[in-house]
């Protein structure tokens, strides 16, 4: 915790007093991204770093491999759905961004099964790709097979976003 209150202050110190003024618009003004990026909660992806992106920029959904399910309204919980929804349909967001990255756990999970210690959510949340699985594992070597799901993963993704009628329109 430290670290962070640490962070926080040089933050303050440093980075606020020269982008004060892009946070009072933002605050002022809302949020007009024209991108969201739907990208892997993955500390090591940070879509906002590898684009330039600075705040108000891009509109960013983080989940575990990036993933997207198919749309599906009903009383059940869904964030990744809701953060699309108000993206395309309350943002006017011109256009999404699925960013896979190399050696997601997530994916590593959907091919090898998620650890034990991840059966509560991650262990359901991966099916959305299972199709990636099955074309992933015609690879010859776990390497192969790793990047092939990734890839495959994030064509799932974008197939699933054309599922939501707005999204498709």
């Amino acid at each position: 915790m430290d670290d962070l209150i640490a962070g926080y202050r040089r933050f303050r110190a440093e980075t606020w007093p020269e982008a004060r003024a892009r946070f009072e618009e933002l605050a002022a003004k809302g949020q007009s991204p024209r991108t969201m990026v739907i990208a892997c909660s993955d500390s090591r992806v940070d879509p906002q770093m590898i684009f330039s992106a600075g705040p108000g920029e891009l509109f960013v959904l983080r989940n575990v491999a990036n993933l997207v399910p198919p749309y599906m309204p009903d009383a059940t919980f869904h964030g990744t759905s809701a953060a699309v929804e108000f993206a395309v349909r309350g943002l006017k967001v011109e256009r999404i961004v699925v960013m896979g990255h190399a050696l997601c756990g997530g994916i590593t999970a959907l091919l090898r099964g998620a650890p034990p210690e991840a059966q509560d959510f991650v262990a359901g949340w991966i099916t959305i790709a299972e199709r990636a699985r099955k074309v992933a594992l015609r690879c010859d070597t776990p390497e192969a097979q790793q990047e092939a799901c990734e890839h495959e993963g994030v064509r799932i993704s974008l197939q699933n976003l054309m599922t939501f009628p707005w999204v498709a329109e």
